[in-house]
């Protein structure tokens, strides 16, 4: 009796895995590619967890069990697809309002490795000094191989004031190190801006949340006398955010119509996002942006449409390549498939996944102490949900709105100075 009722329980559980599958376009139709027969394969399936459910030495749950299962299918794929239990799906939605607990430090998968991104200006990561490039081979003594992402952001986020303890390789070092960290609460102000001399005025972009483009607009009105000879716009280490923020903050700077991005998944079909309002009349300011190895997703969208119009010089090193979309399917129980269904392309039709956006003017940064030629690296994905397509973030942000009070020095900085020699130059002309 038991075996029969485990028996029917298994069926029914993959009947609706079996259900799901066609309902969310697995099927056959107009568009699709004929599927293979899933029923053999279920049928290994089937056995396999009737195995584990009658002979493994500890009781297991069926629906811990489907769950395991659903994210190894989807490890197979790539570094983004992956499936979000109801608590990590509850927490992703949360994301992008930039207020929650943890360590300030981005990550992504590089090579097989769970790879720092960037530590954030302010935060816990960056005063214990983790660096952009370094490996996380262990969280809390927990090797991090073939952990998802979400795992381990789920084990650095935490209440404030616990710690936690990053196992660190950095550049071509073959003895780890440990940083001990202290979680705090960690938030974001994404846009913040600076006059300069000349009436240039610069304006950094953090990240691309719910309320950045309303604030970048504050910024550029914000400019004394509302008099502007030049801006720079500085995306550096910015990993994402919104794709709809994105889109509303090239809108600012291109006129009305023109493309800023279009996605093309497995069909000939493609989705395109044009700027709807354009720019104010009068304000054709000439424009520098800054960018690095850490400008990921979003902010490779801004740069590359401003580039592909010709808008703004692009200035820095290349981006990160940052340019899949994952579409997010809720499940019945809450819980979530994260899955990529397409990639994005710049106006004039450049892929960005893998490659970046290339700079019009490369400018490298001087490495930092004890990087060790690692590469500055960032991650944030692109993600639809229905019809309103957004970004989720994979860790922290800036602590106490800290992010960017750091002095501009550009005697040290010397994308930032190239830039102003540039917009100064111009206005020679």
């Amino acid at each position: 009796m038991k075996q029969g009722l485990s028996n029917r329980i298994v069926k029914l559980a993959l009947g609706a895995l079996i259900l799901s599958f066609f309902l969310l376009g697995g099927g056959a139709g107009p568009n699709s590619v004929a599927v293979q027969e899933p029923y053999p394969q279920l049928k290994v399936f089937n056995n396999v967890l009737f195995l584990i459910q009658n002979n493994y030495v500890e009781k297991v749950e069926l629906k811990d069990l489907v769950r395991g299962a659903i994210k190894g299918m989807l490890q197979t794929l790539d570094p983004y697809s992956s499936y979000l239990t109801p608590e990590q799906y509850s927490e992703m939605k949360v994301d992008t309002r930039g207020s929650f607990e943890g360590l300030g430090i981005e990550i992504t998968v590089k090579d097989y490795q769970l790879t720092v991104v960037a530590p954030i200006e302010g935060t816990p990561a960056e005063r214990a000094g983790i660096l952009a490039g370094d490996r996380i081979i262990k969280i809390d003594g927990q090797p991090t191989k073939d952990m998802t992402l979400h795992d381990a952001v789920s084990k650095m986020r935490g209440p404030r004031g616990t710690k936690v303890t990053l196992t660190i390789l950095r550049g071509e070092d073959q003895t780890p190190r440990d940083f001990i960290l202290a979680r705090e609460v960690i938030k974001v102000k994404s846009v913040r801006a600076r006059e300069l001399e000349d009436s240039i005025r610069y304006i950094r972009v953090a990240s691309f949340q719910e309320r950045t483009s309303e604030d970048l607009q504050k910024a550029l009105e914000g400019a004394p006398g509302n008099e502007m000879n030049g801006l720079i716009l500085d995306l550096r280490n910015n990993p994402g955010g919104l794709l709809d923020q994105a889109i509303q903050v090239a809108d600012q700077f291109l006129e009305k119509g023109k493309l800023v991005v279009y996605t093309q998944g497995r069909s000939e079909d493609r989705r395109e996002y044009a700027a709807r309002s354009g720019q104010k009349k009068g304000s054709r300011f000439s424009m520098v942006v800054l960018i690095n190895g850490g400008s990921a997703s979003a902010s490779e969208i801004v740069a590359g449409a401003l580039q592909d119009w010709k808008r703004a010089v692009v200035l820095g090193s290349p981006s990160f390549g940052k340019a899949s979309v994952q579409t997010i399917i809720e499940l019945e129980d809450h819980s979530a498939l994260r899955l990529t269904t397409a990639k994005y392309f710049t106006p004039l039709g450049k892929m960005i996944q893998g490659k970046g956006i290339t700079p019009d003017i490369l400018v490298e940064e001087p490495k930092a102490e004890g990087e060790a030629g690692a590469k500055p690296l960032k991650h944030r994905e692109l993600e639809t949900k229905g019809t309103e397509p957004k970004i989720s973030e994979d860790e922290g942000m800036g602590a106490e709105e800290m992010v960017g009070k750091k002095d501009l020095d550009l005697n040290k900085d010397l994308q930032l100075r190239r830039a102003m020699e540039i917009l100064k130059a111009h206005r020679l002309l």
